[in-house]
């Protein structure tokens, strides 16, 4: 019996020295990560905060760094993501609904799912040849914001489908089978009872897709994004450029005052960011309550 409880002590204490080694390695790794973080924050704000002001937003790009401003690119940025998403979205959330509630399981199925979730991990770079390729040359799109909007609704297309699946998930069979009872269609389930609570999730991945997007460079590269504009685009054949190669162009500067352009493009490129994902955060709350209440 001595034995034995000897053993048992032993154990327990080697289970809570793994345990502590593991919360501490975990803890260390966050405030790592956060460190990191704050640090590249820090050096970039210290470098940009002097630049940001309200001429460098109105301003177009510039041969001179005192002079030069982020107007074209924020307006190219915003055009982008509002053609991208009527693309990307409607095609998403339709493709989602068709493999989760009208697709049935079999090999075909699978093998579409299975490149789906391949697609989502694959290089942005490849989505601008791709882009390159059908929608500038075979389409004659040319180095247009519809061209890039087309390619970008490529790149988010997989995370969005993945999320809006994960949404309808979450949809109780209860539901469904109780709209079933009462006589309604498959299609009418769908869109007054499944839609409307699965709508919160689609929106919030669709959301922090967009998000990913924003920041993309390389496809816009391929595709043809100009690196100094100075007109806003004013229609979907127009050039175009948006901040991440705006961005990259005042880094490539031997001037210094352009790297503090840059610094103040990053600030401006991040503000983007944290204002989609915080509405992605309130739209998803709201929608959250409408559906509690």
């Amino acid at each position: 019996m001595r034995i034995e409880g000897t053993h048992l002590r032993r154990m327990l204490t080697r289970r809570a020295l793994a345990e502590r080694t593991f919360r501490t390695a975990a803890a260390a790794a966050l405030v790592f990560a956060i460190g990191s973080l704050a640090m590249l924050l820090v050096d970039v704000f210290k470098d940009g905060a002097g630049r940001l002001n309200w001429q460098f937003l109105t301003s177009f790009p510039s041969r001179k760094p005192e002079q030069a401003g982020i107007l074209s690119a924020f307006a190219g940025t915003g055009y982008l993501m509002v053609l991208t998403a009527i693309v990307a979205f409607p095609l998403g959330v339709g493709a989602a609904v068709y493999l989760e509630e009208y697709s049935k399981k079999h090999w075909f199925s699978r093998f579409v799912e299975v490149n789906i979730a391949n697609l989502a991990g694959v290089p942005s770079v490849l989505y601008g040849l791709l882009g390159l390729e059908i929608f500038v040359r075979l389409m004659g799109l040319g180095r247009s914001v519809l061209a890039g909007a087309l390619t970008m609704a490529l790149l988010v297309l997989p995370v969005i489908i993945i999320s809006s699946r994960e949404a309808l998930r979450t949809v109780s069979p209860s539901i469904k089978e109780a709209s079933y009872a009462l006589g309604a269609s498959r299609w009418e389930t769908i869109w007054h009872q499944v839609l409307p609570i699965a709508f919160p999730g689609m929106l919030t991945g669709s959301i922090l897709a967009f998000s990913r997007a924003v920041g993309e460079a390389a496809p816009m590269i391929m595709v043809g994004a100009l690196a100094y504009i100075a007109f806003l685009p004013d229609s979907p054949m127009s050039s175009f450029t948006v901040m991440p190669i705006q961005i990259f162009n005042w880094v490539s500067r031997p001037q210094k005052g352009f790297f503090a352009c840059a610094a103040a493009g990053i600030l401006v490129l991040l503000a983007v960011l944290l204002v989609m994902n915080a509405a992605a955060i309130f739209l998803r709350q709201r929608y959250q309550k409408k559906i509690n209440l």
